[in-house]
């Protein structure tokens, strides 16, 4: 019985690298899911006073890193919610004015001045989500997002 195990460890120990090196062939580097081959940017979303948040809806991949912009133009106070969208993607950062911020999660975004920011993300878990201006009706206030 012992035998039976150390050989099995022995024989997974033998086969690790190689499957290590099985990873390499999809074409990441060292940082994985977060190499610059797996990376994307996204349409930036502008923030104003009655104009689309977007020219289109998004279309992600799940595994996929992706980085967007957020530009506010100052015309009136203007927040995006998107709480499930936020809970099905994985923050790697959001950049202010130089400043890095790593949030374990969001629930929304606010501007109160005209302003920009970068949001880098994982998208993870598929489904229908989306951003949108709290309190808003207009289809061009709403962002429609879907992970595949």
């Amino acid at each position: 019985m012992i035998r039976n195990l150390i050989a099995l460890v022995m024989a997974s120990a033998l086969t690790g690298p190689a499957l290590a090196d099985d990873d390499d062939d999809r074409g990441f580097g060292l940082a994985g899911i977060l190499s610059a081959s797996n990376k994307a940017d996204l349409e930036p979303i502008q923030l104003g006073a009655g104009i689309p948040l977007t020219s289109a809806p998004w279309v992600l991949k799940s595994g996929m890193y992706y980085e967007f912009e957020i530009q506010g133009d100052g015309s009136q106070e203007l927040a995006l919610v998107g709480p499930e969208f936020f809970r099905a993607i994985w923050i790697d950062e959001i950049v202010v004015e130089g400043l890095e911020i790593r949030p374990l999660g969001l629930d929304s975004i606010e501007f109160d001045e005209a302003g920009e920011m970068e949001i880098g993300f994982v998208a993870i878990k598929p489904g229908r989500y989306y951003l949108k201006i709290p309190g808003s009706t207009g289809e061009t206030q709403r962002l429609e997002i879907t992970i595949e």
